[in-house]
Parts: C-alpha cells; sequence; structure tokens
C-alpha cells in the first residue's frame, strides 16, 4: 500500500533585500537565526520588523549606578533591552520587576529573556499598567532604581495589525492592549468636531487642529467611517492639499505622526496614567533611589519636569535633571527614531 504523500510546500521567497509586507520580512523577524540580516538593517539607520532598539541604554545605566542585590522596576518592558541591560548590571543578585500592558509583546520578551538565562528568579513580569508601581512597591519593600521608557515599542509601530502606522494600511486601532478599551475607529464614531480639534492641539500641538477635526467629523457624518490608517490618512492629505506643493509631501507625514499620536495617547489615556504614575513615583523610591524617564513628546516631557521639580521643592527628591539628556548624534544616526528623545532624572531623598 503506497504511503500518503505530504505535498512539500516551499516556503514564501524572501522577496529582494527588503521586502515591503511586515510579514514577508521573517529574516528580521527571527534575530537569532538571521543575525547578519538584522545587523544589516541596523546599519541602514532602519529597526528590523518585529524588533525594538533600546534607546539611550548607556546614559540610564550611568545615572542609575545599579549594584548587584537591588531591586529595580522597568516600568515599561516592551522588547526588553533596557531590562536585560538593567539585570546584567545586578550580576544574578538582587531582583527586576517589570509592567507591561501589552499581552502580545510581553509573552515573547518573557521567553526572550528566559532563553537568555533571566528566567523568574531575577525577573517577575506583570501584565498591568505601570501605574500601579505603588501596589509592586509594598509588595517587594521599595526600589533601589526605576526606569519608564515612555515610547510605543517599534514592534508595535511596525506591526500593521495593530494601526499604529500611517505608513500601511490597517485597522485603526492603536491600543496598547487590544482587549481592553476602544480602538482609535470606535472613539473617532462618537467624537465632536471641538472635542476632536481639543484632543489634536493638547496631545500633539497639531497647527492645523481646526480643519482636520471639521474633515474628519464631516466623514463620519456622512456616513462614512474612519476605520483603517490609509482613510485617516487620505483625509490628512485632502485636507492639506492647498499647502505648496514644494512643502506639502514633509508637511503631510508630520501632520499624519501627529494625529496618529493624538489619537494613541486618548484610546490609551497615557497623560492620566503618567500624571498617576509620576504622583506614586517618590513613594515607590527607597530613600536615595533612583528614577530615570524617557519621554518622546512635549506633553510628556512637560507633565514629567513639572512632578519632579515640585517633588524638589517639597523634598521628596534630593535632586532632579534641571536640564534634559539627549541621545548622543551617533545614536540618532544609528536609530532616527532615538531624535525625540528626552531623559529626566530625579533622586529620592535620605530619610
Amino acid at each position: 500500500m503506497e504511503e500518503h504523500q505530504i505535498p512539500h510546500k516551499r516556503r514564501v521567497r524572501y522577496k529582494g533585500k527588503y521586502p515591503k509586507k511586515f510579514e514577508e520580512k521573517y529574516k528580521e523577524h527571527q534575530p537569532e537565526k538571521y543575525q547578519d540580516m538584522v545587523e544589516h538593517v541596523i546599519r541602514k539607520g532602519n529597526t528590523p520588523a518585529g524588533m525594538h532598539i533600546s534607546i539611550m541604554v548607556e546614559e540610564i545605566l550611568d545615572f542609575l549606578k545599579i549594584q548587584p542585590g537591588e531591586t529595580g522596576f522597568d516600568a515599561t518592558l516592551g522588547y526588553g533591552g533596557h531590562t536585560r541591560a538593567m539585570m546584567q548590571c545586578l550580576k544574578g543578585q538582587g531582583h527586576m520587576y517589570a509592567t507591561d500592558v501589552d499581552p502580545e509583546e510581553s509573552a515573547k520578551t518573557k521567553k526572550r529573556l528566559e532563553d537568555q538565562g533571566f528566567g523568574e528568579d531575577i525577573l517577575t513580569i506583570k501584565l498591568q499598567n505601570f501605574c500601579t508601581i505603588d501596589e509592586i512597591a509594598k509588595e517587594v519593600g521599595g526600589f533601589d532604581f526605576v526606569l519608564a521608557d515612555l515610547g510605543v515599542s517599534s514592534m508595535q509601530i511596525d506591526n500593521p495589525k495593530r494601526g499604529f502606522s500611517f505608513k500601511v494600511d490597517g485597522p485603526l486601532d492603536l491600543r496598547l492592549n487590544q482587549q481592553k478599551g476602544i480602538s482609535a475607529a470606535e472613539r473617532l464614531d462618537t467624537i465632536d468636531r471641538d472635542e476632536l480639534a481639543g484632543m489634536l492641539y493638547e496631545n500633539s500641538d497639531e497647527p492645523y487642529c481646526e480643519e482636520l477635526a471639521k474633515a474628519i467629523t464631516d466623514e463620519i457624518r456622512r456616513g462614512n467611517r474612519v476605520d483603517t490608517t490609509t482613510k485617516l490618512r487620505e483625509i490628512i492629505e485632502k485636507t492639506l492639499d492647498f499647502l505648496p506643493e514644494k512643502e506639502k509631501k514633509e508637511t503631510v507625514k508630520k501632520t499624519c505622526q501627529r494625529v496618529f499620536q493624538a489619537l494613541r495617547i486618548d484610546v490609551n489615556q497615557e497623560f492620566e496614567v503618567l500624571y498617576e504614575f509620576m504622583e506614586k513615583l517618590p513613594g515607590a523610591l527607597k530613600p536615595g533611589g533612583r528614577a530615570a524617564i524617557l519621554t518622546f513628546h512635549s506633553g510628556e516631557d512637560k507633565l514629567v519636569k513639572a512632578a519632579m521639580k515640585e517633588g524638589y521643592r517639597s523634598g521628596i527628591y534630593s535632586s532632579y535633571s534641571k536640564d534634559v539628556v539627549r541621545p548622543s548624534a551617533e545614536e540618532c544616526v544609528r536609530n532616527p527614531r532615538a531624535r525625540s528623545t528626552k531623559m529626566r532624572w530625579a533622586v529620592r531623598a535620605e530619610e
């Protein structure tokens, strides 16, 4: 009797040097297998698909001065690059706690770090918002060092299914945890013109907030849902059609970035969460404990600066960064996504 032969299925060919589609970039998705391809993409100043390049690692470690045996908190686990760098400083002694609200990416990161030798004996990952820092601190007796990298990870931006990028078509979602809350498309379904204009201005200083709010709400009122990244980008392009040809392309790109950012901040309630985190931060630090925060736009930076200044005035912090620390020029060339980063720090007063 002939054995039933399973037909051999050829793997999709890797299309050229730089495949356009996210799903086709399987070499970049498997950095351990295709290291040369990953390094090549990074050398070109790009971030490989499904990966995130950690920002300002040296500057963070220089400030935090981590010692073996300490207890630390990474508020935003993400791809785990910062977490790993901090755990290496612990040299197998002490413990690291980390939070993330993205179930999809945190599961991948947990496995990646375990494979690199950082298991549950040194790392505890909690699938919750970083504004719960007070609960974790109470449980573990406070932290010697804290890091919060407030940027959205490249894995989230690059995956079209998440709707973070205007460059590829996908559902207009923008939630960090797609199992909770409402998507950006659902938010736009019910928003009125004035509220949308206010959101665009407050969350991203959008100069064309009034014109864009009118165009978007008019489109929805006509019965056309703005439920994909492409639909939103096309409305922005149409609204800015009056601009002179030579500045149109760059302005449209920057406006898209700001509109998507404003919606992301809104659906994830990022400012409310950050405000709560900054209020709880001093109480979560041990006396002499250090905290470093990376921000990526002016709204976040203002909030962090004000909270640290207030903490210093009231004597909770013994010192704080009056000026921001910026990434080096070399880092910005290597990783263009680092350009807008600002780091601020504070040290908890000794009792």
